[in-house]
Protein backbone atom coordinates (compact mmCIF):
# COMPACT_ATOMS: atom_id res chain seq x y z
CA UNK A 1 0.00 0.00 0.00
CA UNK A 2 2.95 2.35 0.54
CA UNK A 3 3.40 2.39 -3.24
CA UNK A 4 -0.08 3.85 -3.65
CA UNK A 5 0.80 7.04 -1.83
CA UNK A 6 3.82 8.85 -3.27
CA UNK A 7 4.49 12.55 -3.79
CA UNK A 8 2.73 13.64 -6.97
CA UNK A 9 3.22 16.78 -9.04
CA UNK A 10 0.70 18.27 -11.44
CA UNK A 11 1.36 20.89 -14.13
CA UNK A 12 -1.36 23.42 -14.90
CA UNK A 13 -1.19 25.94 -17.79
CA UNK A 14 -3.44 29.00 -17.60
CA UNK A 15 -3.15 32.22 -19.67
CA UNK A 16 0.32 31.27 -20.79
CA UNK A 17 1.51 30.60 -17.25
CA UNK A 18 2.58 27.20 -15.91
CA UNK A 19 1.90 26.32 -12.31
CA UNK A 20 3.05 23.32 -10.32
CA UNK A 21 0.83 21.64 -7.73
CA UNK A 22 2.37 19.08 -5.42
CA UNK A 23 0.26 16.64 -3.40
CA UNK A 24 2.33 14.92 -0.75
CA UNK A 25 2.01 11.25 0.13
CA UNK A 26 1.08 12.23 3.69
CA UNK A 27 -1.86 14.34 2.50
CA UNK A 28 -3.01 11.53 0.20
CA UNK A 29 -2.97 9.08 3.10
CA UNK A 30 -5.00 11.45 5.26
CA UNK A 31 -7.61 12.00 2.54
CA UNK A 32 -7.82 8.25 1.85
CA UNK A 33 -8.15 7.57 5.58
CA UNK A 34 -10.93 10.13 5.93
CA UNK A 35 -12.81 8.65 2.97
CA UNK A 36 -12.37 5.14 4.37
CA UNK A 37 -13.66 6.35 7.74
CA UNK A 38 -16.75 7.94 6.21
CA UNK A 39 -17.44 4.81 4.16
CA UNK A 40 -16.94 2.67 7.28
CA UNK A 41 -19.35 4.77 9.33
CA UNK A 42 -21.87 4.67 6.48
CA UNK A 43 -21.61 0.87 6.30
CA UNK A 44 -22.07 0.54 10.07
CA UNK A 45 -25.09 2.86 10.06
CA UNK A 46 -26.58 1.04 7.07
CA UNK A 47 -26.04 -2.33 8.75
CA UNK A 48 -27.62 -1.04 11.96
CA UNK A 49 -30.64 0.25 10.04
CA UNK A 50 -30.99 -3.09 8.26
CA UNK A 51 -30.83 -5.00 11.55
CA UNK A 52 -33.34 -2.63 13.14
CA UNK A 53 -35.67 -2.97 10.13
CA UNK A 54 -35.51 -6.75 10.32
CA UNK A 55 -36.26 -6.59 14.05
CA UNK A 56 -39.16 -4.19 13.50
CA UNK A 57 -40.57 -6.38 10.74
CA UNK A 58 -40.28 -9.41 12.99
CA UNK A 59 -42.19 -7.67 15.78
CA UNK A 60 -44.88 -6.46 13.38
CA UNK A 61 -45.31 -10.03 12.19
CA UNK A 62 -45.80 -11.34 15.72
CA UNK A 63 -49.57 -11.46 15.38
CA UNK A 64 -49.69 -12.84 11.85
CA UNK A 65 -46.89 -15.35 12.55
CA UNK A 66 -49.09 -16.98 15.14
CA UNK A 67 -51.92 -17.68 12.66
CA UNK A 68 -52.22 -21.32 13.57
CA UNK A 69 -54.93 -23.41 12.01
CA UNK A 70 -58.35 -22.94 13.61
CA UNK A 71 -60.10 -26.22 14.10
CA UNK A 72 -63.01 -26.95 11.78
CA UNK A 73 -66.55 -27.45 13.04
CA UNK A 74 -66.22 -31.17 12.39
CA UNK A 75 -63.06 -31.37 14.50
CA UNK A 76 -64.72 -29.46 17.34
CA UNK A 77 -67.79 -31.74 17.26
CA UNK A 78 -65.49 -34.75 17.41
CA UNK A 79 -63.67 -33.37 20.46
CA UNK A 80 -66.92 -32.65 22.28
CA UNK A 81 -68.04 -36.19 21.60
CA UNK A 82 -64.74 -37.80 22.59
CA UNK A 83 -64.06 -36.00 25.87
CA UNK A 84 -66.51 -33.34 27.02
CA UNK A 85 -64.76 -33.14 30.39
CA UNK A 86 -61.47 -32.15 28.73
CA UNK A 87 -63.27 -29.49 26.68
CA UNK A 88 -64.88 -28.11 29.82
CA UNK A 89 -61.46 -27.99 31.48
CA UNK A 90 -60.06 -26.10 28.49
CA UNK A 91 -62.89 -23.58 28.62
CA UNK A 92 -62.39 -23.03 32.33
CA UNK A 93 -58.67 -22.42 31.78
CA UNK A 94 -59.43 -19.97 28.98
CA UNK A 95 -61.91 -18.12 31.16
CA UNK A 96 -59.26 -17.66 33.85
CA UNK A 97 -56.81 -16.34 31.26
CA UNK A 98 -59.32 -13.86 29.89
CA UNK A 99 -60.44 -12.63 33.30
CA UNK A 100 -56.84 -12.21 34.44
CA UNK A 101 -55.81 -10.42 31.22
CA UNK A 102 -58.86 -8.14 31.23
CA UNK A 103 -58.47 -7.13 34.87
CA UNK A 104 -54.74 -6.50 34.42
CA UNK A 105 -55.13 -4.27 31.36
CA UNK A 106 -58.65 -2.84 31.52
CA UNK A 107 -59.96 -3.09 35.09
CA UNK A 108 -63.01 -4.99 36.33
CA UNK A 109 -64.64 -7.57 34.09
CA UNK A 110 -67.96 -6.45 32.52
CA UNK A 111 -71.20 -7.74 34.02
CA UNK A 112 -72.47 -11.08 32.82
CA UNK A 113 -75.38 -9.44 31.00
CA UNK A 114 -73.04 -7.33 28.86
CA UNK A 115 -71.09 -10.27 27.42
CA UNK A 116 -69.92 -9.92 23.81
CA UNK A 117 -72.34 -11.88 21.61
CA UNK A 118 -70.96 -14.71 19.48
CA UNK A 119 -70.95 -14.24 15.72
CA UNK A 120 -69.47 -15.57 12.49
CA UNK A 121 -67.60 -18.85 12.39
CA UNK A 122 -67.64 -19.32 16.18
CA UNK A 123 -71.44 -18.94 16.38
CA UNK A 124 -72.01 -21.32 13.47
CA UNK A 125 -69.71 -23.90 15.03
CA UNK A 126 -71.58 -23.62 18.35
CA UNK A 127 -74.89 -24.32 16.55
CA UNK A 128 -73.48 -27.39 14.82
CA UNK A 129 -72.08 -28.73 18.08
CA UNK A 130 -75.43 -28.15 19.80
CA UNK A 131 -77.25 -30.12 17.08
CA UNK A 132 -74.71 -32.96 17.02
CA UNK A 133 -74.15 -33.19 20.79
CA UNK A 134 -77.19 -31.63 22.54
CA UNK A 135 -75.73 -32.08 26.03
CA UNK A 136 -72.74 -29.93 24.97
CA UNK A 137 -74.82 -27.04 23.61
CA UNK A 138 -74.29 -24.80 26.63
CA UNK A 139 -70.52 -25.37 26.62
CA UNK A 140 -70.38 -24.66 22.89
CA UNK A 141 -72.22 -21.35 23.34
CA UNK A 142 -69.81 -20.43 26.14
CA UNK A 143 -66.84 -21.17 23.89
CA UNK A 144 -68.32 -19.02 21.10
CA UNK A 145 -68.79 -16.10 23.48
CA UNK A 146 -65.22 -16.51 24.75
CA UNK A 147 -63.87 -16.40 21.19
CA UNK A 148 -65.92 -13.27 20.41
CA UNK A 149 -64.68 -11.61 23.59
CA UNK A 150 -61.05 -12.57 22.81
CA UNK A 151 -61.33 -11.08 19.33
CA UNK A 152 -62.83 -7.89 20.79
CA UNK A 153 -60.00 -7.60 23.29
CA UNK A 154 -57.52 -8.09 20.45
CA UNK A 155 -59.12 -5.24 18.49
CA UNK A 156 -59.03 -2.93 21.51
CA UNK A 157 -55.37 -3.80 22.18
CA UNK A 158 -54.41 -3.13 18.56
CA UNK A 159 -56.27 0.21 18.57
CA UNK A 160 -54.54 1.28 21.79
CA UNK A 161 -51.16 0.15 20.43
CA UNK A 162 -51.67 2.26 17.31
CA UNK A 163 -52.51 5.33 19.42
CA UNK A 164 -49.44 4.84 21.62
CA UNK A 165 -47.23 4.19 18.59
CA UNK A 166 -48.44 7.35 16.84
CA UNK A 167 -47.86 9.44 19.98
CA UNK A 168 -44.31 8.10 20.39
CA UNK A 169 -43.54 8.97 16.76
CA UNK A 170 -44.73 12.53 17.44
CA UNK A 171 -41.77 12.83 19.82
CA UNK A 172 -39.41 11.76 17.03
CA UNK A 173 -38.69 8.41 18.69
CA UNK A 174 -38.82 4.84 17.41
CA UNK A 175 -41.78 3.08 19.09
CA UNK A 176 -40.48 -0.41 18.40
CA UNK A 177 -37.09 0.40 19.94
CA UNK A 178 -38.69 1.88 23.06
CA UNK A 179 -41.12 -1.06 23.32
CA UNK A 180 -38.20 -3.50 23.25
CA UNK A 181 -36.49 -1.52 26.01
CA UNK A 182 -39.71 -1.57 28.05
CA UNK A 183 -39.86 -5.37 27.84
CA UNK A 184 -36.23 -5.91 28.89
CA UNK A 185 -35.24 -6.88 32.41
CA UNK A 186 -37.69 -9.75 32.78
CA UNK A 187 -37.03 -13.22 34.17
CA UNK A 188 -37.78 -15.79 36.81
CA UNK A 189 -38.50 -19.53 36.98
CA UNK A 190 -41.04 -21.05 34.58
CA UNK A 191 -44.31 -21.76 36.36
CA UNK A 192 -47.09 -23.02 34.03
CA UNK A 193 -50.04 -20.64 34.15
CA UNK A 194 -52.59 -23.45 34.20
CA UNK A 195 -50.76 -25.74 36.64
CA UNK A 196 -49.14 -29.08 35.88
CA UNK A 197 -52.24 -31.10 35.01
CA UNK A 198 -54.32 -28.71 32.94
CA UNK A 199 -53.91 -28.31 29.20
CA UNK A 200 -52.85 -24.96 27.72
CA UNK A 201 -55.11 -22.77 25.62
CA UNK A 202 -54.74 -24.06 22.07
CA UNK A 203 -56.96 -21.83 19.95
CA UNK A 204 -54.74 -19.34 18.04
CA UNK A 205 -57.26 -16.54 18.61
CA UNK A 206 -56.43 -16.57 22.30
CA UNK A 207 -52.71 -16.60 21.53
CA UNK A 208 -53.17 -13.55 19.28
CA UNK A 209 -55.11 -11.83 22.05
CA UNK A 210 -52.28 -12.32 24.55
CA UNK A 211 -49.67 -11.20 21.98
CA UNK A 212 -51.66 -8.04 21.17
CA UNK A 213 -52.03 -7.24 24.88
CA UNK A 214 -48.30 -7.73 25.43
CA UNK A 215 -47.42 -5.30 22.62
CA UNK A 216 -50.00 -2.79 23.86
CA UNK A 217 -48.55 -2.91 27.37
CA UNK A 218 -44.98 -2.45 26.10
CA UNK A 219 -45.91 0.55 23.92
CA UNK A 220 -47.98 2.24 26.62
CA UNK A 221 -45.24 1.69 29.20
CA UNK A 222 -42.74 3.19 26.74
CA UNK A 223 -45.01 6.18 26.07
CA UNK A 224 -45.69 6.80 29.77
CA UNK A 225 -41.94 6.93 30.44
CA UNK A 226 -41.22 9.79 28.02
CA UNK A 227 -40.13 12.83 30.11
CA UNK A 228 -42.71 15.51 29.33
CA UNK A 229 -43.11 17.14 32.76
CA UNK A 230 -41.18 20.28 33.71
CA UNK A 231 -38.10 19.23 35.71
CA UNK A 232 -38.13 22.29 37.96
CA UNK A 233 -40.69 24.39 39.78
CA UNK A 234 -39.08 27.44 38.14
CA UNK A 235 -39.95 27.61 34.43
CA UNK A 236 -37.49 30.30 33.22
CA UNK A 237 -35.18 28.69 30.65
CA UNK A 238 -31.82 30.47 30.57
CA UNK A 239 -30.01 28.39 27.93
CA UNK A 240 -31.16 26.06 25.17
CA UNK A 241 -29.88 22.87 23.57
CA UNK A 242 -27.13 23.03 20.94
CA UNK A 243 -24.01 25.03 20.20
CA UNK A 244 -23.39 28.18 22.22
CA UNK A 245 -20.61 30.36 23.55
CA UNK A 246 -19.15 28.78 26.67
CA UNK A 247 -20.03 30.95 29.71
CA UNK A 248 -16.53 30.54 31.18
CA UNK A 249 -14.08 30.93 28.27
CA UNK A 250 -16.26 32.21 25.42
CA UNK A 251 -15.31 29.38 23.07
CA UNK A 252 -17.86 27.57 20.96
CA UNK A 253 -19.22 24.56 22.84
CA UNK A 254 -22.01 22.01 22.67
CA UNK A 255 -24.70 22.41 25.33
CA UNK A 256 -26.26 18.95 25.74
CA UNK A 257 -29.37 20.03 27.66
CA UNK A 258 -31.56 22.86 28.86
CA UNK A 259 -30.82 25.28 31.71
CA UNK A 260 -33.59 26.49 34.02
CA UNK A 261 -32.77 29.47 36.25
CA UNK A 262 -34.13 29.75 39.78
CA UNK A 263 -33.24 30.49 43.40
CA UNK A 264 -31.11 28.08 45.41
CA UNK A 265 -33.34 25.43 46.93
CA UNK A 266 -35.98 25.46 44.17
CA UNK A 267 -37.48 21.94 43.97
CA UNK A 268 -36.16 19.68 41.21
CA UNK A 269 -38.81 17.25 39.92
CA UNK A 270 -38.72 13.92 38.07
CA UNK A 271 -39.83 14.48 34.47
CA UNK A 272 -41.31 10.94 34.22
CA UNK A 273 -41.62 7.69 36.17
CA UNK A 274 -38.36 5.78 36.59
CA UNK A 275 -35.59 4.60 38.89
CA UNK A 276 -32.66 6.66 40.15
CA UNK A 277 -29.56 4.97 38.73
CA UNK A 278 -27.01 7.64 39.72
CA UNK A 279 -26.91 10.10 42.59
CA UNK A 280 -23.67 11.85 43.44
CA UNK A 281 -20.91 14.13 42.19
CA UNK A 282 -20.17 13.95 38.46
CA UNK A 283 -17.39 16.32 37.40
CA UNK A 284 -18.63 19.54 35.80
CA UNK A 285 -22.23 18.50 36.47
CA UNK A 286 -21.64 18.84 40.22
CA UNK A 287 -24.28 17.14 42.33
CA UNK A 288 -26.19 15.12 39.78
CA UNK A 289 -29.05 12.63 39.61
CA UNK A 290 -29.84 10.33 36.68
CA UNK A 291 -33.19 8.59 36.27
CA UNK A 292 -33.54 5.60 33.95
CA UNK A 293 -37.05 5.24 32.58
CA UNK A 294 -38.84 2.05 31.51
CA UNK A 295 -38.32 2.85 27.83
CA UNK A 296 -34.53 3.14 28.15
CA UNK A 297 -34.44 6.95 28.13
CA UNK A 298 -32.27 8.59 30.80
CA UNK A 299 -32.86 12.03 32.27
CA UNK A 300 -30.04 13.91 34.00
CA UNK A 301 -30.45 16.69 36.59
CA UNK A 302 -27.27 18.62 37.42
CA UNK A 303 -25.78 21.37 39.63
CA UNK A 304 -28.03 20.51 42.60
CA UNK A 305 -27.38 21.84 46.06
CA UNK A 306 -28.81 18.69 47.64
CA UNK A 307 -30.78 15.48 47.06
CA UNK A 308 -34.21 14.52 48.35
CA UNK A 309 -34.16 11.05 46.74
CA UNK A 310 -31.65 8.21 46.93
CA UNK A 311 -29.87 5.85 44.56
CA UNK A 312 -32.07 2.92 43.56
CA UNK A 313 -35.30 4.68 44.53
CA UNK A 314 -38.35 4.41 42.26
CA UNK A 315 -39.84 7.83 41.56
CA UNK A 316 -43.04 9.03 39.94
CA UNK A 317 -43.52 11.88 37.48
CA UNK A 318 -43.46 15.15 39.46
CA UNK A 319 -41.76 13.72 42.59
CA UNK A 320 -39.15 16.01 44.11
CA UNK A 321 -35.67 14.50 43.77
CA UNK A 322 -33.47 17.42 44.81
CA UNK A 323 -32.94 21.16 45.22
CA UNK A 324 -31.56 23.63 42.71
CA UNK A 325 -28.04 24.94 43.28
CA UNK A 326 -24.80 25.94 41.59
CA UNK A 327 -22.43 23.03 42.16
CA UNK A 328 -19.88 21.91 39.58
CA UNK A 329 -19.14 24.04 36.52
CA UNK A 330 -21.84 26.64 37.00
CA UNK A 331 -22.09 30.42 36.97
CA UNK A 332 -25.14 30.61 39.24
CA UNK A 333 -28.11 28.77 40.66
CA UNK A 334 -29.87 26.77 37.93
CA UNK A 335 -30.83 23.26 36.80
CA UNK A 336 -29.09 21.65 33.84
CA UNK A 337 -31.54 19.08 32.41
CA UNK A 338 -30.63 16.42 29.83
CA UNK A 339 -32.45 13.60 28.03
CA UNK A 340 -30.32 10.78 26.68
CA UNK A 341 -30.98 7.71 24.56
CA UNK A 342 -28.29 5.06 24.13
CA UNK A 343 -25.83 7.47 25.75
CA UNK A 344 -26.44 10.31 23.26
CA UNK A 345 -28.06 13.59 24.29
CA UNK A 346 -31.22 14.69 22.47
CA UNK A 347 -33.08 17.98 22.67
CA UNK A 348 -35.45 17.84 25.68
CA UNK A 349 -37.49 20.77 24.36
CA UNK A 350 -39.45 18.60 21.92
CA UNK A 351 -40.72 16.60 24.90
CA UNK A 352 -41.52 19.58 27.12
CA UNK A 353 -43.38 21.37 24.30
CA UNK A 354 -45.34 18.35 23.08
CA UNK A 355 -48.72 18.72 21.39
CA UNK A 356 -51.56 18.71 23.98
CA UNK A 357 -53.31 15.89 22.09
CA UNK A 358 -50.19 13.76 22.38
CA UNK A 359 -49.87 14.58 26.08
CA UNK A 360 -53.48 13.50 26.59
CA UNK A 361 -52.78 10.13 24.96
CA UNK A 362 -49.67 9.81 27.13
CA UNK A 363 -51.62 10.57 30.30
CA UNK A 364 -54.23 7.95 29.45
CA UNK A 365 -51.50 5.41 28.64
CA UNK A 366 -49.81 6.18 31.96
CA UNK A 367 -53.02 5.60 33.88
CA UNK A 368 -53.73 2.39 32.01
CA UNK A 369 -50.21 1.01 32.42
CA UNK A 370 -50.57 1.67 36.13
CA UNK A 371 -53.70 -0.47 36.21
CA UNK A 372 -56.20 2.39 36.52
CA UNK A 373 -57.60 2.34 32.98
CA UNK A 374 -60.87 1.37 31.37
CA UNK A 375 -61.73 -0.82 28.44
CA UNK A 376 -62.43 1.92 25.93
CA UNK A 377 -60.45 1.81 22.72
Amino acid sequence: MAGWFVDREFFMRSNGQVRFIKISAKLQRRVAGAIAGVVGVWLIVTLGMMINQVSVSAERMMLSAKQEKIETAEERVAKYRDDMEAVASDLEARQKVMESAFEEHFGDMPAAGSATPAKGEAAETAKRIGLAVPEAAQLARLEARQIAFAERMTQIAIARSQKAEGAIRQFGLNPDQLAREAKEGMGGPFIPFFGKKQKPVRDPRFTRMLTALERMEALETALAGIPTSMPAAAGLMSSGFGYRSDPFNGSGAMHAGLDFKGPIGTPILAAADGKITFAGWQGGYGNCIEITHANGLVTRYAHMTGFTAALGQDVKRGDQIGRMGSTGRSTGSHLHFEVRINGSAINPLKFLEANPDVLEIQAVAGNRSAGRGTAGA
